[in-house]
């Protein structure tokens, strides 16, 4: 395959799940033909903090700071406006949280962005986890209004949940976890979908472990992804 088309690789983050920057940042090297984000989670920035954000920016990446921000209102603020001044261009925080916390988090964000001299960045509202197979159907909505009511650009959610959710909130972004190519293991994602499903239903991020970093051959799993969401 020949070079990536830019909207593809704009689509599609990789998740940087190790405990080690090193490691982490070969992985984002040898994919970053194919991926535009990174994903950072608890585990690296656990390890690394900062550094694990500002590395990545510096090899091009748009980073996702997934580190799901859930406290009392001051709280969130204060530490989404330090996420927001290292460069971070999304940062998802707990819906389940209510308006008060999530609008905190999004000023705070963009502050720290702002007062950086940095773009504006993506606040996220984390509506349903994929892994929750549970939550009861109003939810979805009621989530999705929150984070419309505290100025929220975007909501993580499964795939199947997209539709759903832009009809709520038409100009929402949508980043969908739980990406699982047909054939892959869904580990602990009870609500998986396949890339093109996942483009199909609407998203705009989709985010992609283990069926790439943990491949025999991820560069090529990586191909194989774009393959199929270019046919």
């Amino acid at each position: 395959m020949g070079e990536v088309p830019e909207n593809i690789r704009e689509k599609l983050a990789i998740v940087l799940d190790v405990d080690d920057l090193v490691v982490a940042l070969r992985i984002a090297r040898d994919l970053r033909p194919w991926f535009g984000t990174a994903k950072v989670g608890l585990e690296l920035y656990s390890s690394v903090g900062p550094d694990s954000v500002t590395a990545l920016t510096d090899l091009g990446y748009d980073v996702f700071a997934d580190l799901k921000f859930y406290d009392i209102p001051t709280t969130v603020n204060r530490g989404a406006r330090v996420i927001g001044s290292l460069g971070a261009r999304y940062l998802n925080f707990h819906a389940q949280g209510g308006a008060p916390m999530l609008r905190a988090g999004v000023e705070g964000f963009k502050q720290g962005a702002l007062d950086a001299g940095l773009r504006e960045p993506i606040a996220l509202a984390v509506t349903v986890l994929t892994s929750d197979s549970d939550a009861p159907p109003h939810i979805l909505g009621k989530r999705v209004q929150a984070a419309l009511e505290s100025d929220c650009d975007g909501i993580v959610c499964a795939a199947s949940d997209v539709r759903e959710a832009k009809q709520y909130g038409p100009r929402l972004v949508t980043v969908v976890p739980g990406i699982r190519p047909a054939g892959s293991p869904r580990h602990e994602q009870a609500r998986a979908a396949t890339p093109r499903e996942a483009i199909d239903a609407g998203a705009d991020l989709l985010v992609i472990g283990r069926p790439v970093t943990r491949a025999d051959d991820p560069k090529a799993a990586a191909e194989a992804i774009v393959a199929e969401l270019m046919a």
